[in-house]
């Protein structure tokens, strides 16, 4: 999760999230490159004289800053379609939950599984255990297992939420009427927290999302438990 002054993204616990962060990372070394460019240019026109006046009339540089500013546009389009594609492709998942999104909580549904649903609540701060985070910590965990294909249907029953869980590299709106889906592989045991990234009502901020991600085998365990 995030901790204080942080400047980057949080670590990467799917192969999706870290697909974004090396796009980030290549798409901020292009723009580091030209700003450095352009930085340069005005440096030199601020103190050097204009002596070659007759380059306003050049073809060649012309045709060089049309054309470079077309391929850097391609170098940064292609992994962007990529990675959009991979994000909406969900390959024969091993597991389904259903997500609801209520005014101002959470509701999940294994649907694999023929009775196992359950609400998930904000703990309210008086209630909150030693070393529990205030404004994220629920009464009921979502508990997936790592390594599987998961997929998550996503909707809404009264306004617009959104699901979003940074550390997975997944937003995606909670509509009314509308099942969204989207899929996800944790390929590290833990706990992943989120919020509601859409302003839904007063209690916005009071729609934390807690992923614990565990080993398959812990996962059947609480699976039966919970039937």
């Amino acid at each position: 999760m995030a901790y204080p002054f942080q400047l980057g993204f949080q670590d990467a616990t799917s192969p999706i999230m870290e697909e974004l962060l090396h796009f980030h990372d290549h798409t901020l070394m292009i723009v580091f490159l030209i700003s450095s460019l352009v930085l340069y240019s005005i440096s030199l026109m601020l103190t050097t004289k204009l002596t070659h006046t007759s380059t306003m009339d050049a073809q060649e540089v012309e045709t060089i800053w049309t054309i470079l500013p077309a391929i850097i546009l391609i170098l940064i389009a292609l992994p962007s379609l990529r990675i959009l594609y991979m994000m909406d492709e969900i390959n024969s998942p091993s597991l389904t939950v259903k997500t609801m999104g209520h005014q101002w909580y959470w509701s999940y549904e294994y649907t694999d599984y023929e009775d196992l649903s359950f609400d998930s609540y904000m703990i309210p701060t008086q209630e909150l255990k030693p070393g529990e985070l205030r404004l994220l910590e629920v009464d009921n965990r979502v508990v997936l297992p790592m390594e599987v294909t998961i997929r998550v249907l996503i909707s809404s029953e009264d306004v617009l939420h959104s699901w979003a869980v940074p550390s997975l590299g997944l937003k995606t709106d909670a509509i009314p009427g509308r099942l969204s889906q989207t899929t996800l592989m944790g390929t590290r045991p833990g706990l992943y927290y989120g919020q509601c990234s859409e302003i839904c009502g007063s209690n916005h901020s009071f729609m934390p999302i807690v992923l614990e991600l565990v080993p398959l085998s812990y996962f059947e365990k609480w699976s039966a438990s919970m039937l």
